[in-house]
């Protein structure tokens, strides 16, 4: 999936994944608030791991915009998790590849091994032009959808469609 901000991609994968009864594995990302102001984002992890991905407090050379990106964190949190699904799990899930994910070449690797698998992977994309994410766009098995909020709803049974004939074996 791809989309702009607030469109409720990680809103669509989490639902649909809470809903399924597979084995899922990797991370999604949520926004940090404070006093209604966005500070930062966190990784979680479908087993219940947390760290924070990139605030505003972070001091760091990897940079998007105001935030400061913990490539560490990244590294040992979701990339962990991502290596861990793809190993285990029936599904992966990557929320999201975006500009401060690829700060981490782990991740990139991860990515990529993911799609390689013999597993489902969902997954959110950034939507801006990216030399690197948009070799992943263009994958042959890779389905792409941008998700709006007029087509969330629509996205979000397609995406439970598309779970349930994964339970099943089909494609």
């Amino acid at each position: 999936m791809t989309g702009g901000p607030g469109t409720g991609k990680t809103t669509i994968i989490r639902q649909a994944v809470g809903g399924w009864h597979g084995r899922a594995g990797g991370f999604y990302t949520e926004e940090l608030r404070d006093r209604g102001q966005r500070q930062g984002f966190r990784l979680v992890t479908l087993a219940g791991q947390s760290g924070v991905l990139a605030h505003v407090d972070i001091r760091s050379p990897c940079r998007v915009g105001k935030y400061g990106v913990d490539v560490a964190a990244l590294d040992a949190i979701g990339v962990a998790s991502l290596e861990e699904a793809t190993s285990r799990s029936d599904l992966i899930v990557i929320d999201e590849i975006g500009k401060m994910e690829l700060f981490s070449s782990r991740f990139r690797d991860a990515v990529f091994a993911a799609i390689d698998s013999d597993k489902r992977v969902l997954g959110t994309v950034m939507s801006a032009p990216h030399p690197w994410a948009d070799k992943v766009k263009t994958r042959p098995e890779v389905w792409l959808v941008e998700v709006t909020r007029a087509n969330r709803d629509r996205v979000l049974s397609e995406v439970i469609r598309w779970l349930e004939l994964n339970a099943t074996g089909d494609q």
